[in-house]
């Protein structure tokens, strides 16, 4: 029953009812999924986990409501929900505030962790507390470590000799997809490329099935995101072709997706940072190497995007070699160019000038020939100087002239085959996986190299590998990792043969960590396994997934690379692991992201300070669509404190007592309720919850002008119902709010375990249609009716309409036909 006193005023107070309602909830634990024997079906929704560099901020409050909102809509559905969190917690930023601050990493990482953890109890995330973990605890990366040695042992982890991206800086390798325009994602430094033996992860192996996989999701996660997973992955269809090389044995493998232009091959050229170009210009003499290797060392100064921009001057270097076009045997001549990147194909290319327009700037650059093997009635480019596309009849070609284009691709491989020179084949954008990183946090790599017997895995028994505290270390970025001087650490027996050997001193890249947390989730404490196997299969995979689309292909693909790993070891039966994914977008500032240096950065804590967490929920719910950037400039959490405010007081003026039945009350207000109970679940699984936002204000509006109606008022039991669907409703974006209004309306917490009630699908029917009205079978006008008008009333109406008594003047009415409800036509003398 309300506690409306009728004298005093009613005060919404959202810092009272914050403090209220936080310790009853830790106290009930309303979202605890772990129960034994709860009957309610299984759902599970994640966010995904934050890195813990410091308090929540404006982000992390978007990204938390609207996982919220998801969260608590199914458990208010009846489902029994699982919304872990945990905390990506190792890596560069941790490290690097320890180095600033003179701190061992984990006092760091531990504090901020706990103010997190308070941080996000405040804003009244659902989570389940039981479930929760922080990949830097000795009980999480253990199991990095594990499956590191599982996919060791499939030859799945290897190790190798490459140049890799390095960051200056932070004095580290970067993965491909971590240098975002030719810059380290983190630091924003120029990446250059260093030659290390570096660990990798053979995600190329699983290259078909990403692909393919993708499939599978669509309808479910953003195109976007399909699109740019598709799109990394690089999947093209081509042939391998054998070039021999005057004077050598072995050939030079050349991938081409135009395997039929190859009698306009002109000329080869070789990535300069790969071992056939060094070997190249040895074998070519003193005057060749010199040349090639001042050209090396300029092309390691330059970034892969600056290579690969067809705006990049072309620059190169003879290598004074031939190569033998298995074709026609002519002699193609070799250069070394930076166009050419040796981890894209083979490192090799064979150029056809006049159809691919980085090869034509080269020869041209060069005055090497360019020979047209398509003929497409496009101006010559040695003259024109633009490469044609390539689309029509071959000429120049041999055996391939008069083919079109998909007739000469495939007649051109049947020819290498039958040379033995050649074969279809298949390439990817995508690269293996680069996983070695040579920094102190993180998760140490469980190999152990012996003179006498190499590469020795750590026994499971010894796991885990732990990282030796920091004390002593210097964590000063160097080369090289700290942990290769920890000596006590890194000199260890081989487990194979008990010589004396060394620990690999490199630690995994911290997407490793995040690449199978949410099954972690499952059983987070268990120490036997990574994730209880019979729990995985109950809970398994994530049906929703939610988080910013910053992640579209480095968490993502990683993440579904590692399922389809455990799904080929037997330890899961699914090869997806979000079944539905959804995007949130930044939350910016006039126009820009948030930062000290732009001068436009908004604390959370100020907004929750002035506002109330749930102001600020809801306005993140109310901004637009979630994928959608929001400009906190253009939004008012003040407008949307006094919405609250509105709503709150409805429950305060309610005084029709609880199960009277609703039938009793107005109708009219039972019709706008129910076509909101009906209306939300398509709204919110449909991720519009600004649409949900704006119906809850427009039946909290109705059912204000309801109370204030003299002929319905506070003791409808109409108006009870309104406010009992409006209060379960804003559960999901106003907890504290909601909570507060079910107590006034006489019930015990906790309004997230209510239910979302049912629509009464009698009320949803029209009561209402508009009739026609004609005279003499000519439309003059409509008239909306009840359904169950009568004939006479009907009739009595429609002769009041304006158009209708113009028209019939003062003509006498012959006959006036009616068929209630739907028209009337009135005949009249001519």
């Amino acid at each position: 029953m309300s506690n409306q006193t009728g004298t005093e005023p009613f005060e919404y107070d959202a810092k009272s009812i914050q403090r209220k309602w936080q310790p009853v909830w830790d106290e009930l634990a309303p979202f605890d999924s772990g129960r034994p024997d709860d009957p309610r079906p299984k759902k599970y929704v994640l966010d995904m986990f934050p890195y813990p560099s410091g308090d929540l901020h404006m982000g992390h409050a978007e990204a938390y409501a609207l996982g919220d909102v998801v969260a608590r809509y199914w458990v208010q559905r009846g489902y029994n929900v699982m919304h872990p969190i945990g905390w990506d917690a190792f890596g560069l930023p941790a490290e690097n505030a320890a180095i600033k601050r003179g701190l061992d990493p984990r006092e760091w990482t531990y504090a901020n962790i706990e103010q997190q953890r308070t941080s996000m109890r405040n804003y009244a995330c659902s989570f389940d507390w039981k479930r929760t973990l922080r990949t830097c605890d000795e009980e999480y990366y253990r199991w990095n470590q594990w499956l590191f040695l599982r996919m060791f042992e499939k030859g799945l982890a290897y190790r190798k000799d490459s140049w890799v991206n390095w960051c200056p800086k932070d004095e580290t390798v970067l993965a491909n997809e971590q240098v975002v325009q030719g810059r380290c994602e983190r630091c924003d430094t120029l990446v250059t490329k260093k030659k290390l033996t570096q660990w990798y992860f053979k995600i190329t192996d699983y290259a078909d099935r990403l692909l393919d996989g993708l499939e599978d999701l669509r309808g479910n996660w953003p195109d976007r995101v399909l699109s740019m997973q598709r799109n990394w992955i690089g999947r093209s269809v081509g042939a391998d072709v054998d070039f021999q090389i005057e004077g050598r044995e072995e050939p030079v493998t050349v991938y081409t997706t135009r395997p039929d232009t190859l009698y306009g091959a002109t000329f080869m050229v070789l990535a300069p940072d790969t071992e056939l170009a060094q070997e190249l210009a040895e074998d070519a003499g003193a005057e060749t190497l010199q040349a090639f290797t001042e050209y090396l060392e300029q092309v390691k100064a330059q970034t892969e995007i600056a290579r690969e921009s067809t705006d990049h001057e072309k620059t190169g270097v003879f290598l004074n070699q031939y190569a033998i076009n298995p074709v026609n045997g002519e002699r193609l001549p070799i250069y070394a160019a930076d166009y050419v990147l040796s981890d894209h194909g083979h490192g090799a290319i064979m150029a056809v000038p006049a159809h691919d327009q980085r090869d034509l700037d080269f020869a041209r650059k060069f005055h090497l020939p360019i020979r047209v093997v398509v003929d497409s009635d496009e101006p010559d480019p040695a003259e024109s100087g633009v490469a044609v596309p390539g689309d029509g009849v071959l000429i120049n070609s041999g055996p391939l002239d008069g083919l079109h284009k998909e007739e000469a691709f495939q007649k051109a491989i049947e020819v290498l085959e039958q040379r033995g020179t050649g074969r279809a084949a298949k390439n990817y954008r995508l690269r293996d996986w680069l996983i070695s990183r040579q920094r102190y946090w993180g998760t140490p790599i469980p190999i152990i190299h012996c003179e006498h017997c190499g590469l020795v895995p750590v026994p499971d028994d010894q796991l885990p590998v732990r990282l030796p505290a920091s004390a002593g270390l210097d964590l000063q970025p160097k080369g090289t990792s700290p942990l290769g001087a920890a000596e006590d650490w890194v000199n260890v027996p081989c487990p194979k043969c008990g010589a004396p050997a060394r620990r690999d001193p490199d630690t995994m890249d911290t997407f490793v960590d995040s690449s199978w947390y949410y099954l972690r989730f499952v059983s987070p404490h268990d120490d036997a396994a990574p994730f209880d196997p019979e729990l995985a299969a109950q809970w398994l995979p994530v049906d929703q997934y939610v988080g910013g689309v910053t992640h579209a292909i480095l968490h993502l693909l990683y993440a579904r690379f590692i399922t389809k790993v455990l799904h080929d070891l037997g330890k899961i039966d699914f090869e997806e692991p979000f079944t539905r994914l959804l995007n949130q977008g930044m939350v910016l500032m006039d126009g820009s992201a948030m930062s000290k240096s732009r001068g436009n950065l908004v604390r959370l804590s100020d907004e929750l300070e002035a506002v109330g967490v749930d102001a600020v929920r809801l306005t993140m719910a109310f901004a637009g669509p979630p994928e959608d950037d929001i400009d906190w400039a253009d939004v008012s959490p003040t407008g949307s404190a006094k919405f609250l405010a509105r709503a709150w007081r409805l429950a305060q003026e309610v005084f029709s007592p609880a199960g009277v039945d609703p039938a009793l009350g107005n109708r009219a207000l039972r019709v706008q309720t129910h076509r909101f109970l009906h209306d939300i679940p398509e709204i919110i699984e449909g991720f519009r919850f600004n649409v949900a936002v704006a119906r809850l204000m427009e039946l909290v509006n109705t059912t204000r002008k309801a109370l204030d109606d003299p002929s319905i008022g506070a003791t409808d039991p109409a108006v009870r119902e309104a406010v009992e669907a409006i209060t379960i409703v804003l559960s999901l974006f106003a907890p504290y709010t909601a909570e507060d209004m079910w107590q006034v309306l006489g019930y015990e917490p906790s309004v997230s375990l209510a239910g979302l009630p049912d629509c009464d699908p009698t009320l949803l029917m029209e009561h209402t249609v508009t009739a026609v009205v004609q005279v003499n079978g000519k439309v003059r006008g409509r008239l909306e009716v009840p359904r169950n008008i009568a004939e006479d009333e009907l009739r009595e109406g429609a002769a009041k309409l304006p158009g209708v008594v113009q028209a019939i003047g003062d003509r006498q009415i012959v006959k006036c036909i009616v068929r209630a409800p739907k028209i009337v036509n009135f005949v009249i003398a001519r």
